[in-house]
């Protein structure tokens, strides 16, 4: 009779015969496992399940949070492209006009909620922007014929640190008016939220953003129609491709300039007003950041192209918040801990030790704009504009 030996177990084999396998190497009884095969099938169906829609609802939560902020930075973005497309002036002041737009806007607003007037809250919001877009059409007119065109012919160094300038003033001048205190809008909209899944604590979406995303549309989609269908667009895409061949057609150049920062400094102030409702705050040095990001956001998409401004800033948008959403996970040094004793011991306290945080989401618009003018410096839809010199 064969005796095991240390380390192996003893088992039966074919007809009998007995083989000795050392101790790792033994088959589990079946009556070890504490569930039945087809049981084990449908937990681990249901496990993988539940984070599959997990990962999905977080996926579809930072999509709709990407398509709200994208739809603000497509609006600022096209008086951007506009401006550029006329007169190949970048107006680095265009988002302090965004920002005068919205700390309008929120004061009106305050002032009404403060009168207890009995509006309703659309009709509030109405008013604060009807009072924030002739104000920032007015400044878009005076930022024009004041410095805009007497350095029309000058080299381009000149408009460009003119921009800056104004920029610089246009804040501060915010600052001596409306102080330096964040003004808060008041909470007199009620959030309603809409299940995007079927999951009732998954990805949701609220009023106020989609009212944002709806009116962004909708002013994309005017815009479009004012360029294509009237007279008006006809005689700025002339003056974009030649302004002096324009003016000996009878356009009057001077006019379309001018009307064309008009029209951007409106979207500016709807859109300074759809950063107040959103976020519910404003104050005198939001509109810098922002300012560069829409600017981002057209290079993006091609300077001077109405499409490429408006797919920019909406993949800009996404881009924000995917990463936002995810940088976390992907930086999660725990995931190397078992590479370092001194990680490891961390982690045991911090099971969230993330090199970069959401905090950093400012920076990924600006790594988009760095690599779409090292490999494509067109934009994504290319430029429409002739360089001129």
């Amino acid at each position: 009779m064969k005796t095991a030996p240390a380390g192996a177990v003893f088992v039966s084999g074919p007809a009998g015969t007995g083989v000795m396998r050392p101790a790792w190497r033994a088959r589990p009884r079946i009556e070890q496992c504490p569930l039945p095969a087809p049981a084990i099938h449908r937990t681990i169906r249901h496990r993988f399940g539940n984070l599959l829609r997990e990962r999905l609802d977080i996926f579809l939560q930072q999509l709709v949070n990407g398509l709200t902020l994208g739809s603000v930075y497509a609006i600022v973005a096209l008086g951007y492209t506009m401006v550029y497309g006329i007169i190949q002036l970048i107006n680095f002041a265009h988002g302090e006009v965004v920002m005068i737009g919205a700390m309008v806007a929120l004061t009106v607003i305050n002032a009404l909620v403060g009168a207890n007037l009995g509006w309703p809250p659309l009709a509030i919001v109405v008013a604060g922007v009807l009072v924030a877009v002739p104000v920032c059409m007015a400044i878009g007119y005076a930022l024009e014929r004041v410095a805009y065109r007497p350095l029309r012919r000058a080299p381009r160094l000149a408009p460009l640190i003119t921009a800056i300038g104004l920029s610089i003033i246009l804040q501060h001048v915010a600052l001596i008016i409306f102080s330096r205190n964040p003004l808060s809008f008041p909470q007199i909209i009620p959030i309603v939220s809409y299940h995007v899944t079927d999951n009732v604590e998954g990805a949701r979406i609220t009023n106020v953003q989609i009212a944002i995303i709806g009116t962004s549309i909708a002013m994309m989609a005017g815009l479009v129609a004012l360029i294509y269908r009237t007279k008006l667009g006809i005689a700025m895409r002339a003056t974009s491709q030649s302004a002096q061949v324009a003016g000996l057609m009878g356009i009057d150049i001077n006019r379309v300039i001018a009307l064309t920062f008009v029209i951007g400094a409106a979207l500016a102030a709807v859109a300074g007003v759809m950063v107040g409702t959103y976020y519910g705050i404003a104050q005198y040095q939001m509109g810098f950041l922002l300012g560069l990001k829409a600017f981002s956001a057209a290079v993006l998409g091609g300077i001077g192209n109405i499409a490429g401004a408006m797919l920019g800033g909406l993949l800009l948008g996404v881009i924000e918040a995917l990463g936002a959403g995810y940088v976390g996970d992907l930086t999660n040094l725990c995931q190397i801990a078992h590479w370092s004793a001194a990680i490891a011991e961390r982690c045991v306290s911090d099971p969230n030790l993330t090199l970069f945080g959401s905090n950093y989401q400012d920076v990924f618009a600006f790594f988009v704009l760095i690599a779409v003018l090292v490999f494509r410096p067109s934009g994504l839809l290319g430029e429409r504009v002739s360089d001129r010199a």
